[in-house]
């Protein structure tokens, strides 16, 4: 399963706001083992955004849409989901009733613009998490389904935690998570790590998972990030992400790093290139006193490994 994010807003490519909603449902399709290659924005422009959701679907899954569910008419997500399945937005009268009733209910005058949000394409579905005056949309297509929910952050999280990640879960039929560990380095150039661990990402690169990136960080020194992915969280840690390098220095060891005496199967070689590679980094850390843990700054500490 592969899902998409795309914030709507001119706002957001002007720099007045900064989308900090793409990067929280990034982290939590993440965990939920859901892949996610492409974040967009997008201004509030009808054609441009219909053209982006038809990109979207022919290289995701699922599109995950952010904002634009306001009752202005520069909200224009229902529109372009109305164009995108060639259907007219019709007034949901039970969504009517609800919208009233919520502004009765915390002592507010409702404009009677606020009705278009009760507007629909015919093959749509709200979701049913609904905590503010905004409902979000469900609507599936011939090349994939898009989500809908508002901008505002906490109405967009309540959807995406009360419905949205678990529809998704569910239509993937297949259960995964995605995790990351970094090493943090001092002392070695960019460059100069890439060209020491060259070996070992040509090999990653062969089977794709894990994947490796190096994270320049300033005063904090130079990350690097594996991340993987795999059946279970259970088969992350133990396989991809260990909490000691498999087979490392015996004279290097890990705070509450445990041992088992039991067998574990032939590792594949996914696993079997991901320990190579963590191995590797051990050793740098071993022969190299420029590499230094988190909370600790002597030059005599060990490389931390963390999540």
């Amino acid at each position: 399963m592969r899902c998409e994010v795309v914030a709507i807003g001119t706002e957001l490519l002007l720099g007045q706001i900064v989308d900090t909603n793409s990067s929280w449902i990034g982290e939590q399709l993440a965990l939920a083992g859901i892949d996610s290659h492409f974040q967009t924005k997008v201004g509030d422009n009808l054609d441009r955004l219909v053209d982006t959701l038809r990109r979207a679907l022919d290289r995701s899954d699922a599109v995950i849409v952010c904002g634009g569910l306001g009752p202005t008419q520069d909200d224009l997500t229902r529109e372009a989901l109305g164009v995108l399945v060639e259907e007219p937005l019709d007034e949901d009268d039970t969504m009517v009733e609800r919208i009233i009733e919520m502004f009765g209910s915390r002592g507010r005058r409702m404009p009677m613009n606020n009705l278009n949000q009760a507007r629909k394409p015919a093959s749509a579905e709200f979701i049913p998490v609904m905590p503010g005056t905004a409902p979000g949309l469900v609507l599936p297509t011939q090349h994939g389904v898009v989500y809908a929910v508002p901008g505002v952050p906490w109405e967009m999280k309540e959807m995406l935690t009360g419905f949205v990640l678990g529809d998704l879960s569910r239509r993937s039929g297949d259960p995964a998570a995605i995790a990351s560990r970094t090493l943090r380095t001092w002392g070695e150039s960019e460059s100069g790590l890439s060209e020491m661990l060259a070996p070992r990402m040509a090999e990653l690169d062969e089977v794709g998972n894990p994947t490796l990136a190096f994270l320049a960080s300033g005063f904090e020194g130079l990350k690097v990030r594996i991340t993987a992915k795999a059946a279970s969280s259970a088969t992350m840690s133990s396989e991809y992400c260990p909490s000691r390098p498999p087979d490392g220095p015996k004279s290097r060891t890990v705070p509450n790093a445990t041992a088992t005496a039991t067998p574990r199967p032939r590792p594949t070689k996914a696993v079997a290139c991901a320990g190579r590679l963590w191995r590797g980094l051990w050793a740098a850390g071993a022969t190299s006193t420029s590499l230094a843990t988190e909370e600790v700054t002597s030059s005599i500490s060990p490389a931390l490994i963390r999540l």
